[in-house]
């Protein structure tokens, strides 16, 4: 059709140009000229007309070509993701378009897209379920801009509440949201901080030896409070008696501590879960043992740099790890700079990481499981969750660096599951929060903007 109208038109102007020289015709033997000039008005009407008519159906024309050619692109990226699937036992995730969607019908899980901020300069995150309150910490906009915290509602339109932090504070690396409307930061300030959602301001501050990488509490418990710190020790805190700390527990390394979880064991007795470059461990609480439990075995090829798992239960993780970089090489930055950073980096796609699955075999033992591929940050400490879905059912959440978006697998076998709303930006920070009401809250942050979703079972 598309071919025909313009065949059409020029057949239309071809005809114009014959009349044009008609009525010059005419004119010189002094014929009907007044005849000519409205035939050639008429023509040239007809003319534009159906020009106007074509570029209309051209335009729909390409537009349908397009979304043809796009859904073939999506089925073909389905055809690999099986054969990948097939080829080796593992899974490589290249997410279509249609796989981009904010919610995933049909499955376990239905992601709503609740909120969306526009966010300059956050890095870390909390969500408090229960009261539905966001909390998001990093550098106020402008150059030298002080490290503040924003807390948002849920339930309101409004722009977000700015809180000074005290100057001592410096960055928050990790925040970790507590029972009863108050929260606890863990900052490069060497302050393991507690701070009240009801008077927006720090109410109590830990003394660190050195900067405070990750915190965590027990919900059973949340006067036992824990810091992971940059030489690998993990100080345990009681907050009605903070001036020291209860215990110092030194790590396996020297590596920083830059994820810690409060579970319990099968017997109920409460355990602490550590991630380094080492990979996960597991502590005792009460500072009982001389040296945490490395769940797997160490590789020096690789460096574990995310753990994830449902607490209070530590059945199921799943550890995230990147190829172990060559420093030497120069092409990498050293492990200070990468470490400390702030700011984002363009790293494009990343480098292809893997996801593992631990399940616990025994009281104390733990053995590795499924493993899924995919691009991940080449210096970040990302951030990953496991949503529980319902009849014991979850997916393992992780921010694919060149989707930069939030992927989802199915656990435990990490069959791919769905990707929500891509960002412009690397996501940075992953959290997810369960409601005592049922279902939870998933929010994930990048250097420009917040989402929260609703995870409906």
């Amino acid at each position: 059709m598309h071919r025909r109208l313009l065949f059409q038109i020029m057949i239309l102007r071809r005809l114009g140009l014959f009349l044009h020289f008609v009525c010059i015709f005419c004119f010189g033997r002094d014929l009907n000229i007044a005849a000519c000039l409205q035939q050639l008005r008429f023509c040239r009407q007809k003319l534009e007309s159906l020009e106007e008519v074509v570029l209309k159906q051209g335009k729909l024309l390409d537009e349908i070509i397009s979304e043809k050619n796009h859904r073939s692109a999506d089925v073909g990226v389905s055809k690999r993701q099986k054969i990948a699937e097939h080829s080796d036992g593992r899974t490589y995730l290249e997410p279509s378009a249609s796989a981009s969607a904010a919610s995933a019908s049909g499955n376990s899980c239905r992601f709503v897209l609740l909120k969306e901020l526009s966010f300059d300069g956050a890095r870390v995150m909390g969500i408090d379920a229960s009261n539905q309150i966001i909390l998001a910490s990093g550098k106020a906009p402008g150059v030298g801009g002080e490290h503040v915290l924003r807390k948002i509602s849920m339930l309101s339109s409004h722009e977000a509440h700015t809180i000074q932090l005290p100057p001592d504070t410096k960055v928050v690396k990790d925040i970790c949201i507590l029972p009863g409307g108050s929260a606890l930061f863990a900052s490069l300030g060497r302050r393991l901080s507690l701070f009240s959602m009801t008077t927006n301001s720090v109410v109590l501050e830990c003394n660190l030896p050195l900067p405070a990488w990750s915190c965590s509490a027990h919900d059973s418990d949340s006067h036992r409070i824990y810091a992971g710190l940059q030489d690998g020790r993990v100080l345990v805190f009681d907050t009605r008696q903070h001036s020291r700390p209860l215990h110092s527990m030194a790590g396996l390394s020297k590596h920083l501590v830059h994820t810690l979880h409060s579970v319990t064991d099968n017997s109920g007795s409460r355990k602490v879960l550590s991630a380094s470059a080492i990979g996960p461990c597991m502590w005792d609480a009460d500072g009982n043992q001389s040296s945490p439990k490395l769940l797997l075995e160490d590789d020096n090829q690789r460096v574990c740099f995310s753990l994830a798992c449902a607490p209070p239960s530590s059945d199921l993780l799943v550890a995230s790890y990147r190829p172990k970089a060559d420093y030497s090489s120069g092409d990498a930055a050293a492990p200070s700079q990468a470490y400390l950073s702030q700011t984002p980096t363009q790293s494009g796609a990343g480098k292809l990481g893997q996801h593992t699955v631990i399940r616990r075999t025994g009281n104390a033992s733990f053995a590795e499981g499924s493993t899924c591929h995919s691009n991940v940050s080449e210096v970040r400490m990302c951030k990953s969750a496991i949503v529980p879905c319902g009849n014991d059912e979850h997916l393992f959440a992780y921010g694919d660096e060149s989707h930069r978006g939030v992927l989802t697998w199915r656990l435990p076998s990490l069959g791919v599951h769905s990707g929500l709303i891509p960002h412009r930006q690397p996501i940075l920070d992953l959290r997810y929060a369960g409601s005592r009401a049922g279902g939870g809250y998933l929010g994930c942050l990048s250097d420009d903007k917040l989402q929260v979703y609703r995870v409906d079972r």
